[in-house]
């Protein structure tokens, strides 16, 4: 009798992206002087490469942004040469592989990437072109392609690799939200044609911050904290995704086996359900701001907390309790309230009280009202119809439109 297979061996590579240290938010510091948030962030980061080290996995790949800014802080760089060292040390023979995205990247050829001071570590970095790294002893070849302008490089694998990754920092056209990608542009953008997901045994993607699957096999891992200008908008899109919020990818190479390992965020992020105001009095709506706070599970100490009023005329938010916020504030790390007038739209006729609807107002009523199938996201089309809208008023000389489609909360 033939003698068995031997067993196949485990490739385990772990993924994760846009750690954005450095970012700084609010106004709060830290007993040693350093901006809260910004002290939250690198503890994420922290807590991130301490899973990773427990984890060992046979690749680990870092998919840009490691800095929120192309000229870091100095207490940034310093913490990221610190965890890096430590993930080296803690797995000595795991290749790490680094690609810079758009916040690292300088826009002037001469200034230079922070990133290459992480080659001393032994760490693969990609800056300033695509570039391959070999890992024979894996039988791994990574693409790392960095989001640079100009020329996009050739997303090719080699088929000489048992495995071929790609490594990417950039938009994949068409499958992020409308208002992220206006908010905040990679200069690489690839069709999902030229992206080749099938050619690849794994496409590890970096840019957005919500964990979300392209293809099959390509997925972006999200970021590891809430650094986007709209973090507000990442929890929404979290929500209706259904995403447990951040976290790192686990993907086995030989076998296929995904897993998303969340981790919980240095500081939580509070939206409070919202409440409305319309036909309250001052005393009422005070009332209900009180009762959403008091209903905050653990209380609102030392977290990110927001509360929309929805349908607060101007005359009732003037006469607010303000000592009663200023003690959410103090309490909080931070707290907004987020008062919203009441707002009529006359969608036809030319008498009455009202204002005149905007083409985006009629577009975004049309597409609310719509008849769909049941495989379709209502929100998603409204986004996708405005972003349309938007491009083509632009393409004509109109003035652009303001399109926020619902990441606000107001959806």
């Amino acid at each position: 009798m033939p003698s068995a297979a031997p067993p196949a061996r485990s490739m385990r590579l772990v993924h994760f992206s846009d750690l954005h240290l450095g970012f700084r938010q609010y106004q709060r510091l830290t007993p040693g002087g350093i901006n809260q948030r910004e002290a939250d962030v690198a503890k994420s980061f922290q807590a991130a490469i301490d899973r990773v080290i427990t984890m060992r996995p046979d690749l680990v790949l870092v998919g840009g942004d490691v800095f929120h800014n192309v000229r870091p802080t100095n207490p940034a760089i310093v913490h990221a040469f610190l965890q890096l060292s430590r993930l080296r040390a803690g797995l000595p023979d795991t290749p790490v592989v680094i690609v810079a995205g758009n916040h690292d990247t300088p826009r002037a050829a001469e200034t230079g990437s922070i990133l290459r001071l992480f080659r001393e570590l032994g760490i693969h970095v990609a800056f300033s072109e695509a570039e391959r790294f070999y890992f024979p002893e894996h039988g791994v070849a990574v693409l790392a392609a960095p989001d640079i302008l100009g020329k996009r490089p050739s997303l090719t694998p080699d088929p000489q690799a048992r495995f071929n990754v790609l490594l990417l920092h950039g938009e994949v056209q068409g499958m992020l939200p409308a208002h992220v990608v206006s908010a905040d542009r990679a200069a690489l953008e690839i069709p999902l044609s030229e992206l080749g997901a099938g050619a690849w045994d794994y496409v590890a993607l970096g840019h957005y911050h919500v964990y979300r699957q392209i293809e099959p096999n390509a997925y972006y891992s999200g970021s590891l904290d809430y650094t986007s200008a709209n973090t507000w908008g990442e929890l929404y899109e979290e929500r209706i995704a259904g995403v447990p919020g951040k976290g790192l990818i686990e993907r086995n190479l030989e076998t296929g086996d995904h897993t998303f390992h969340p981790l919980a965020p240095s500081r939580p992020l509070i939206d409070l359900p919202p409440i409305s105001a319309r036909g309250l009095t001052v005393a009422e709506v005070d009332d209900r701001i009180l009762s959403a706070v008091n209903g905050c599970r653990g209380g609102i100490e030392d977290k990110i907390v927001r509360l929309i009023v929805r349908d607060l005329p101007r005359h009732i938010a003037r006469d607010l309790d303000h000592k009663a916020l200023r003690e959410f504030k103090r309490r909080a790390l931070h707290f907004h309230l987020d008062t919203r007038r009441p707002e009529v739209v006359r969608l036809s006729g030319h008498a009455g009280p009202g204002r005149r609807p905007s083409l985006a107002d009629v577009v975004r009523e049309k597409l609310m009202s719509r008849v769909l199938e049941s495989d379709i996201d209502r929100k998603e089309l409204v986004a996708l119809g405005l972003r349309y809208l938007s491009e083509a008023e632009s393409t004509v000389g109109a003035a652009p439109i303001g399109v926020d489609p619902g990441p606000d909360g107001s959806g």
